[in-house]
Formats: structure tokens, sequence, C-alpha cells
């Protein structure tokens, strides 16, 4: 909202222009540079978008010098720990807690829409066995406005909630299905019977020569990383699921966008990077040396998985996270993994060496997701596909959003051109 008594002056070769100032709910005041182009003739300059304010929402709030996440005001903790991952679905989606009618009407469209077009199997056996898994999301996800052209008018609400449930109940199924892709086993079908954690981990590791059995703490731990990665604020992948939703893109193009965002190393390959570190260390005799190597600033080695650039006191995301690491690796146990091992002593290590507490390098979300991950059986390049299952909420969240603002443009960011003026053309046999 705008404080009409609080305004910044700009001052620019001796005109000055009054800016309004916005006040959030939480977070610092926002100027409201909308009309300096038209005003003054001026841009601004912000590379990345580090200080600009791109939207308004009401989803999700950080505060990474307090260490907190609140999704619609709820703590992130207190979801994680005390809630589950489909009534954090809700929340999201639908600015309140639901209640017991509300939530098992839910759930109920949630697991009936688990299935895929059976078509669409054709999508996957069209990719090379050793395709990237989130290769083959990109593909398969954008390829969904193929097949349910009933849901892709963003002008009807009705098919935008149709395409929201479609694009959360489906997304696990096609993740797994490209895990499965992957390792030459046969895809599972999903099941009715199971929770939303508990059908994915069926789809992943169950067989048809056997019969599998999910174990309630990894279904409880695989619930809580869907929980702690369901939305973010505005970060890389979100943000380029507004863009591309700006245009009138369909909702599957949009989250496919978005998928194709987080699939960079720099954002959803955090988890992966942290396991390819404990790769790289090791054995656990050899956790001082790196540690000493973290210490030295002539050394680029750093330890991934420590630290976290929003937030700079603790991830209020890790402690419930750690939680369930304990409780995975005590059910499944680190004596045959020696890469688990080297994750617990480097935890140790690092949490009591005074040069870490000082730098506030505490174990984040990925460190510990991506040990539980590594304990269940994944392999690496399944990490940033279970982030974009779970992000996928956060993802259509802030799209019906910024589709049901009123006052929505098509995003178009501005440059600091430093290129070539003007020049005339020269034919060929005079250059």
């Amino acid at each position: 909202m705008v404080d009409e008594t609080k305004t910044a002056k700009l001052t620019i070769d001796g005109d000055s222009y009054d800016l309004p100032i916005l006040s959030p709910t939480a977070g610092p005041d926002v100027l409201d540079i909308r009309k300096l182009y038209g005003q003054a003739g001026v841009f601004t300059y912000d590379p990345g978008f580090t200080s600009t304010a791109a939207c308004d929402s009401t989803i999700t709030f950080i505060d990474g010098g307090k260490g907190e996440l609140l999704h619609r005001g709820y703590p992130i903790d207190q979801l994680a720990s005390q809630s589950h991952f489909l009534e954090v679905c809700y929340l999201l989606l639908y600015d309140a807690l639901p209640t017991a009618a509300e939530l098992e009407d839910f759930e109920t469209t949630i697991t009936r829409h688990t299935m895929i077009h059976e078509q669409m199997h054709n999508f996957f056996r069209g990719f090379r066995r050793d395709a990237h898994p989130m290769a083959t999301m990109v593909g398969v996800v954008g390829a969904m406005s193929a097949f349910y052209h009933d849901s892709t008018d963003i002008a009807d609400p009705r098919q935008r909630e149709i395409a929201s449930h479609r694009l959360i109940a489906k997304m696990p199924t096609i993740a797994a299905m490209a895990y499965k892709y992957s390792i030459g086993q046969p895809f599972v079908y999903p099941r009715n019977d199971l929770d939303y954690a508990a059908n994915f981990l069926h789809m992943c590791f169950s067989v048809p020569a056997e019969e599998y059995q999910v174990d309630p703490i990894l279904a409880r731990a695989m619930d809580r990383i869907f929980t702690l990665h369901a939305d973010h604020e505005q970060n890389a992948s979100t943000s380029t699921v507004r863009l591309a939703s700006s245009s009138g893109a369909n909702p599957f193009a949009c989250i496919a966008a978005g998928i194709a965002c987080l699939w960079g190393p720099a954002h959803g390959g955090a988890n992966q990077a942290c396991l390819e570190m404990l790769n790289e260390i090791g054995t656990v005799d050899r956790i001082p040396e790196f540690i000493a190597r973290a210490k030295d600033k002539n050394d680029p080695f750093r330890l991934m998985g420590f630290g976290h650039r929003v937030y700079k006191n603790f991830d209020p995301r890790a402690t419930v996270m750690k939680q369930s690491a304990d409780e995975v690796l005590e059910l499944l146990g680190v004596e045959n993994n020696p890469i688990l091992a080297v994750a617990k002593e480097l935890e140790a290590a690092a949490l009591a060496d005074p040069y870490f507490a000082e730098k506030k390098l505490f174990p984040n979300v990925d460190f510990y997701s991506g040990i539980i991950l590594e304990a269940m059986g994944f392999p690496t390049s399944m990490f940033t596909p279970i982030f974009a299952l779970a992000r996928t909420v956060g993802w259509i969240s802030q799209w019906k959003e910024q589709i049901s603002d009123p006052a929505l443009k098509i995003g178009r960011p501005r440059q600091l051109y430093l290129g070539e003026t003007a020049r005339d053309y020269v034919n060929i046999e005079d250059r």
C-alpha cells in the first residue's frame, strides 16, 4: 500500500522527482519507480533484480536476517513438523488452512489425478536412457498442454484450478517415470491407497516382481522434503514462471520454464553439489584436510551445504530437516555407506569449529536433504527433479496470483546498453 506521508526525493540535473513509498505488511519499504521513466526519462540499474520488487504477493515472506520463512503467515518449522505437504499445498493455493472436510476433498482430488495420459509414455521412450531426468521432465511437462486442452484457458478460473490440481498430482508420477526410465525398469503406476509421499516412493522403488512396503519414517521424511521446498518467494525459477505467465502462456509451459531454470546448478543443484563434495572427501579421515581448505581464503574449495545466500543466521528449514535426517540414518544406518559416514562426521566437525560459527556457516536444508535422498537410494541426478516436484505448488500458487492480478503486464526488463551506436552498413568488398 502507498503511504501518502512517505516519499523519496530524487534529484537529476537539478530537477526533483517525488517517488511514492510502498509499505508492506512485513519487510523493507519499497520505492515505487513505475512512473520514473515517463517523468525523468531514466531507468534504474539492478543486475539480478536483487534490490527490485517485481511484483506484490501474499504467499511467502522471508526475513534472511532473522532466519524466518512464512507461508501465508505460518512459520515453516510449524508447518513441516505439525502439518503435511498436501495441507501446505492447500494453504499456498487458497490462502488458508483447510477444514477437515476441505482437506479430505482436496486430497481426494489430487489422488484421483495422479495418473498421466497413457500416450505420454511414448515421450519418455523418445529420450535416450542416459538423458538427465530434468531434461525428461522439461519435455514431458511442456507436452502436457498437448494432452489436457480443457485446462489451458488462463482466462477461465475453473480451468486454472484444474491445471493446478493436475500439475500437483501428476508431477510425482512424471518424476518417478523419469527415474525408472533412466535405470531401465518398468514404469510403476500410482496407487490411490497411498498418501502423496508414500506413493512417490512406491513408484520409484517398487518392481512388479515383488511386494514393496514403504517405511512410514521414509515417507514422513520425503513429505518433509516436499514441504520444506514448496515455495521460497521470488527466486530465479519462480520469477521465470511469473515472467513466462505474463505473456499469457499456458500453465504447463510456464511450469516447464520453471523446471528448466531450476535445473541450473546455482539454483536447484545445491543438494547435488553437496553430495558431490562428500564424494570428493571420500573418507572420514580426510575431513580435517577439507576443513582446513575451507578456512584457507586462498583455496577455492568451499563447503557445499553450509550457509545460505538469503539466511544470514540460520536456515529455519534445516532444524526440521536435520531431525528427519537423524531418523532416516538411524533407520537405515551408515555402516555400509561411507558417504553418509562422512556427512555425519563433517556436520559434527563444522558445528564444533568456532570458525564456522563466527562465519555463520551452518548446515542448511540442502545438506540434510542430500543426506536423506542419498540414504534412501536416490542417485544425485534425481535430487533436482525431486526439488522440482516439491516446488511445483509454489510455482502454481505464484502463477495463479499473477494471472488474477488486474494490473498484470507482460514482463519487460530494461537494459544499460553499452554496444555500438548507429553506424552505416559497409558492402562486403569494402570491409
